[in-house]
């Protein structure tokens, strides 16, 4: 509700804590050219799809902007008496990042954007506060957006990273839990086999079918039916030999041939050969069950050195020389489970002899995991993503994220580094990661640029070369 009688506000404006340093004359035509609205409690001041086109002067009250990025509305910055906001003198601000809802009630004194070239003009003190405060306001919104990105890489990082070691932690798990009662039937086979005295000759023929099973895995690479004919055919061979308490499936899952059996039996028969038999099976699955173990170990620690990696957590917070090939490589392992997801193959060409750049490894991390993680979007399922990184012209490395999804419209192409555009539904996106990218590549000396028709978009990253390159 507009109100213009409100008593003394040249006053009130002489005790504000951003204007009342300027001369009186300048904050009475404030009050000639203004209004005053008074705002309650849940109204939204600055709607989202709504242009800003005037200046807040806030007298009383409090309210903030809100931002919703799918995970519930969250408060960025607030403004109380005493702080001014909206749009200001040489601002190319256009709709507000988020809804501006008032918390507490209260008075705003309002300028109207028609007359700014006269506020320029006729109150130069004001004007100069005010562009001081659009600087302030820049530096606070972009130290947010760092954070509230970081926010939500860290939100990928830990999903992708969740599901990329549930697999190998599973498998560990279950081959674990399965060496157990391996180990329990290897223990009993061994009994059995001591019990049967095996003459010099007959353990050379054990030693030999054992050195087989273990020359080579288990044929895991058959397929179902494959696997299949091979137990039908060592059970006949079983049931021939009078073996039929022998699990054929067990001695399935080993190396072991028709033939190493056949020598097997031309010097053994009935329980030695029985005892044998199962010796060599239970060992067999001990030894791949442990190995799997080891597999899945080994896994989860490439991962979490992938992403020790990743955020640079061992490193001091200062300019070094960072090995891009590394970078990218963890990148492409921390979001390998997203682009599996959709089936989107990642083809990376990096040269052995790749130089190394000056800057920080973490923040060009972001970088990476903005861009090939936008290009996992963009591709469609089954598409390919491909990342390579040379020396350029000069003492520059260039680094290209390239996908072959549908393109960037031409009326879009000069927006997306904008911040807070996205073409993403709300959750997906926040507008915010090219606009991040792009000032991260700035502030190592860098630059960026992309290329974009339908079937190939490709963003190109130049930075220079460390000097110890």
């Amino acid at each position: 509700m507009k109100d213009t009688t409100l008593p003394n506000l040249v006053d009130r404006l002489a005790q504000h804590r951003t204007l009342g340093s300027a001369p009186r004359a300048e904050l009475e035509w404030l009050v000639a050219h203004g209004y005053v609205v008074h705002v309650d409690v849940g109204e939204a001041i600055t709607p989202k799809d709504q242009p800003v086109n005037r200046l807040y002067i806030v007298l009383s009250g409090r309210f903030g902007i809100t931002l919703d990025q799918g995970a519930g509305p969250r408060k960025v910055m607030e403004w109380k008496d005493g702080d001014v906001t909206g749009l200001l003198p040489y601002s190319r601000l256009g709709k507000p990042p988020g809804e501006g809802l008032v918390d507490e009630a209260g008075d705003v004194l309002m300028l109207d954007k028609e007359h700014f070239p006269a506020l320029i003009h006729q109150c130069p003190i004001v004007t100069e506060t005010l562009v001081h405060v659009m600087l302030d306001r820049a530096r606070i919104f972009r130290s947010n957006e760092l954070v509230n990105e970081k926010m939500v890489s860290l939100g990928k990082l830990s999903a992708g990273l969740a599901h990329e070691l549930n697999n190998p932690a599973s498998a560990a798990a279950r081959s674990a839990a399965l060496l157990i009662d391996g180990l329990e039937s290897s223990e009993v086979a061994s009994r059995e086999l001591g019990a049967a005295r095996l003459s010099d000759v007959q353990m050379a023929a054990v030693d030999h079918v054992r050195g087989v099973c273990l020359a080579k895995p288990a044929a895991a690479a058959m397929s179902p039916i494959e696997h299949a004919d091979r137990v039908d055919a060592l059970a006949a061979w079983l049931a021939a030999h009078g073996s039929t308490e022998v699990d054929a499936a067990a001695l399935a899952d080993t190396a072991v041939s028709l033939e190493a059996l056949d020598s097997l039996a031309a010097v053994m028969q009935g329980k030695p050969l029985d005892a044998t038999l199962r010796w060599v099976a239970a060992g067999c699955s001990v030894r791949a069950l442990a190995s799997e173990v080891e597999k899945a170990a080994s896994r989860i620690h490439d991962l979490v050195s992938a992403v020790k990696r990743f955020t640079y957590m061992d490193h001091h917070a200062v300019p070094e020389a960072v090995n891009l090939a590394q970078g990218l490589s963890d990148t492409v392992i921390v979001l390998g489970s997203k682009a599996r997801a959709r089936s989107v193959a990642i083809e990376l060409n990096l040269p052995s002899d790749l130089p190394r750049v000056s800057g920080f490894g973490g923040e060009l991390n972001q970088v990476w995991s903005n861009l090939i993680d936008n290009a996992i979007d963009a591709a469609p399922d089954g598409g390919r993503v491909t990342i390579s990184a040379a020396r350029g012209l000069g003492s520059v490395v260039v680094v290209s994220v390239m996908d072959n999804g549908a393109g960037i419209p031409p009326e879009l192409k000069n927006r997306i580094f904008d911040p807070f555009f996205t073409t993403k539904p709300i959750g997906k996106g926040t507008g915010l990661g090219l606009d991040i990218a792009m000032g991260l590549i700035r502030r190592h000396q860098g630059a960026i640029d992309v290329q974009s028709e339908p079937g190939r978009t490709e963003f190109r990253v130049s930075l220079p070369l460390a000097k110890t390159a």
